[in-house]
């Protein structure tokens, strides 16, 4: 996993290093009272995830590998989703690797609904609906790790999973998250008309969709894992706010966001469209426990 290191020094000490998240023992402790055995490893470390796997011999990979715990996000996406996207693609090819040495049969990786897609057509796409051919400068390099952890996983026979945007706890979208906090302050804005379409899954579904999808997936698919509500952003971001107790959303036009953001940032706002989830409800026996965000994000507000 990704090396997030922060630094805090002062005149009389030599500068401290934190753990980096994926290290720090009480993370351990909480899957170690959950029943299972944690390997710490380095997701890039191509010998150390052989060995992983080979001394776990599991029946199924999982591939959750990310580095966004405290990322900070600026104009360039493709600079934040740097190490996420090596893990998407390194990442991916060493499990894989694994999964084969080991004969595991099962794997499944995660991808992302959404902005990814191609922005044709109607407002909600399907899994068939192909990736958009064009994405925008700032996000190109993570469109591309998105598409080859896809390919790399269904070309291998496993399953490939694109979750909505998370929210509830220990996301962003929960009391004291990132994109909260930015709400708080005014710095999440409706951008032009705000028209793109997201769709959004809680945590709880995005891991009841998983083990569908270990159970009852056919290899090689992909399936959208997001709630039955998708949302334009008009919508959804200033009931938020409110659900939050943060003040509404300014309004900038997309010209002026285009400037101080980015073009990746104005498409996800006025272009990006949802994700049907009735491939997952008909091939999974899947139903989201939290039908729509907007009584989710009150649930978990509360």
């Amino acid at each position: 996993m990704h090396e997030h290191l922060h630094r805090r020094c002062d005149r009389r000490r030599r500068p401290h290093v934190d753990p980096p998240p994926h290290r720090r023992r009480p993370r351990g402790d909480r899957l170690e009272a959950l029943g299972a055995h944690p390997a710490i490893v380095d997701g890039l470390d191509r010998d150390a995830v052989l060995r992983a796997v080979d001394a776990a011999r599991p029946d199924a990979i999982i591939h959750q590998m990310t580095a966004l715990a405290g990322a900070n996000f600026s104009r360039s996406f493709d600079r934040t989703f740097a190490m996420t996207n090596r893990l998407r693609t390194e990442g991916t090819e060493h499990l894989l690797e694994a999964a084969r040495r080991s004969g595991v049969e099962r794997v499944i990786t995660q991808s992302f609904a959404g902005w990814p897609s191609v922005r044709a057509g109607g407002p909600v796409n399907s899994e068939d609906v192909p990736l958009d051919p064009d994405p925008p400068k700032g996000i190109r390099e993570t469109h591309a790790a998105i598409r080859r952890a896809e390919e790399l996983t269904t070309a291998a026979g496993g399953i490939a999973l694109r979750y909505g945007g998370f929210y509830g706890p220990g996301t962003g979208m929960a009391p004291g998250g990132e994109q909260v906090e930015m709400m708080h302050k005014r710095r999440f804005p409706v951008v032009g008309d705000g028209g793109g379409v997201w769709s959004f899954a809680h945590v709880d579904d995005v891991a009841s969709g998983t083990l569908a999808a270990l159970e009852r997936g056919r290899p090689g698919e992909i399936y959208n894992i997001v709630d039955d509500d998708p949302a334009p952003v008009r919508e959804w971001l200033p009931a938020i706010a409110a659900a939050v107790g943060a003040p509404a959303p300014r309004r900038v036009p997309a010209w002026v966001a285009r400037l101080l953001a980015s073009p990746a940032s104005v498409m996800m706002m006025t272009q990006a469209r949802g994700a049907s989830n009735a491939k997952a409800k008909r091939e999974l026996g899947w139903t989201p426990a939290h039908p729509s965000w907007r009584q989710g994000f009150a649930e978990a507000m509360a």
